[in-house]
C-alpha cells in the first residue's frame, strides 16, 4: 500500500481490522471455552445454564487420564532432548566454520517444512522396520525431529548477541573449553534454553498426525479428542479443547515472556554502556 494512503487512512480503521483479524482467529476457540461450561450436551448458543459437570466427567475418565499422561510423559522427554539437540547444533553453528555449514543448517531446519502427513508416513515404515511402531519411544523420537529445529532458532537467536571473544579470552585465561562454555555461554543463553523448552513442550503436546502414525494404541490428548469425534457428538470434547488451549497457551506466554525479558536486559546494558 502507499505510504501517502496508509497516512491518509484514520486510525480506528486499521485497529478495527486488527480486532476483526483477531476475532476470526480466536472466535473458534472462545466458542470452545463458551461449550464447555454448558449445561447441554449438543453445542448451541440458546443455552439452558452453566455447569462443570463435563469438566468433572474428563477428570474421571480413565482413557482420558491415560491419554493425558501420555501426552504430558512425551511432551516432557521430547523437549529435554529437542532442546539439548537444538543447543548443540545452535552452539556448533555459532562457534564453528567448517565445509557445506549453510547446508547442514538448512537440512537441521527442514523438518517442519515437510508435511506432516508424508513424514509420519515415512517415520512408521522406518519405526517398523526397527521394531519400535506403536511405541511411546517412537512417538518421542518423531516429535524430537520436529521439535528440535525450533530449539535450535530460538538458541540460535540468542547466542548471536553473545562476543564470541568473549570465551577465547576465557581460554587464553587458562579456561578449559567446557569451562568456558559453562561460565560463558551457558548462563548467557539459559533464558533462551528455557524458552526453547517451553515451546517444543507445547509443540510435542499438540503434535496430532505423527502421534496417531507412529503411537498405535498409546494415545495423546490430540489423538485421543479426534478418536472420541469419530461418530459421535461429546461435550467433553470442549473441555479437553480448552484446557489444551490453555496449557499451550501458558507455555508461549511464558517463553515469550523470558524471551523479552532476555531483550530488553541486552537493551539495558547496551544503554547503560
Amino acid at each position: 500500500m502507499p505510504p501517502h494512503l496508509k497516512h491518509a487512512l484514520p486510525k480506528a480503521f486499521w485497529i478495527a481490522g486488527l480486532a476483526l483479524v483477531f476475532l476470526l482467529l480466536y472466535a473458534p476457540i472462545l466458542s470452545a471455552v463458551l461449550f464447555s461450561f454448558s449445561a447441554d450436551r449438543f453445542p448451541s448458543l440458546d443455552m439452558s445454564g452453566f455447569s462443570a459437570k463435563w469438566y468433572a466427567q474428563v477428570l474421571t475418565d480413565r482413557a482420558m487420564l491415560e491419554a493425558l499422561w501420555n501426552s504430558l510423559t512425551v511432551a516432557g522427554i521430547t523437549a529435554l532432548i529437542a532442546t539439548t539437540l537444538g543447543f548443540a547444533a545452535a552452539y556448533a553453528d555459532y562457534r564453528f566454520r567448517f565445509f557445506g555449514q549453510k547446508a547442514v543448517l538448512a537440512l537441521a531446519l527442514l523438518p517442519p517444512t515437510v508435511p506432516l502427513v508424508i513424514l509420519g508416513l515415512a517415520m512408521l515404515a522406518f519405526f517398523s522396520r526397527i521394531g519400535i511402531a506403536g511405541t511411546l519411544a517412537a512417538v518421542v523420537a518423531a516429535h524430537v525431529v520436529i521439535a528440535a529445529p525450533f530449539a535450535m532458532a530460538v538458541c540460535r537467536l540468542r547466542l548471536a548477541q553473545l562476543d564470541k571473544t568473549l570465551e577465547t579470552a576465557a581460554q587464553n585465561l587458562g579456561a578449559l573449553p567446557h569451562s568456558a562454555l559453562a561460565r560463558i555461554v551457558l548462563p548467557h543463553t539459559l533464558p533462551a534454553i528455557l524458552a526453547a523448552f517451553l515451546i517444543t513442550f507445547a509443540v510435542s503436546f499438540d503434535e496430532y498426525v505423527i502421534s496417531w502414525f507412529t503411537g498405535g494404541l498409546n494415545q495423546t490428548i490430540p489423538v485421543a479428542v479426534l478418536t472420541t469425534l469419530q461418530g459421535q457428538v461429546d461435550p467433553t470434547i470442549h473441555v479437553i479443547g480448552t484446557l489444551s488451549f490453555s496449557v499451550t497457551l501458558t507455555l508461549v506466554l511464558i517463553a515469550l515472556a523470558v524471551v523479552l525479558s532476555q531483550s530488553g536486559g541486552a537493551m539495558s546494558k547496551e544503554e547503560t554502556s
